[in-house]
């Protein structure tokens, strides 16, 4: 009998460790996405009002176009990881016509915004949970939050070129 007690308490503070543990993930995935949500609102700011419709070459998308799929894919990455419903379609989003700095910029927060709130109302043990993401890939909540993360980071390095090409210093690189 006292063997089995003993297991058990291992038992529950194991459970306990790894409780905390991942509440301590989603915490930090969400003091991650603050930081860069932060960081690319200075993005944002940086580039002036009537650089939003600048594009370096032909075949690429404007500023603008490239904070909209930032958006478009944290929208969407997070809906699925969530569980919730964005407020876009696929696609949707990136057809936004009224591309002014006001009306960007008020997107992309909105954007973090939804990923962060959704990180907010995950379970630590939801984390660890297998989704198929857009229908064909398997992965844990975590990763599909993880996926997104690297997509915008992407997108906002890529528009470092865009602001120096307009004549502006990017902001300093917000690593912590």
């Amino acid at each position: 009998m006292k063997r089995c007690k003993i297991l058990i308490a291992i038992y529950s503070m194991l459970l306990l460790s790894s409780s905390s543990f991942a509440q301590s993930s989603v915490n930090d995935l969400v003091k991650e996405w603050e930081r860069a949500k932060a960081y690319t609102k200075e993005y944002l700011d940086a580039m002036p009002a009537e650089k939003y419709r600048y594009k370096p070459t032909p075949e690429m998308r404007t500023f603008a176009e490239q904070m909209l799929h930032l958006s478009a894919t944290n929208y969407a990455f997070a809906a699925a990881a969530a569980g919730n419903k964005s407020p876009y379609g696929m696609g949707e989003l990136e057809k936004t016509t009224d591309k002014s700095k006001e009306n960007i910029t008020k997107i992309v927060i909105a954007g973090y915004d939804f990923v962060i709130g959704g990180l907010k109302k995950i379970s630590p043990e939801q984390l660890n949970e297998k989704i198929q993401l857009f229908g064909k890939f398997d992965m844990a909540r975590t990763q599909v939050f993880e996926k997104a993360f690297e997509h915008q980071t992407h997108h906002r390095g890529q528009t470092t070129v865009y602001l120096r090409l307009a004549g502006v210093k990017p902001p300093q690189e917000k690593l912590f």
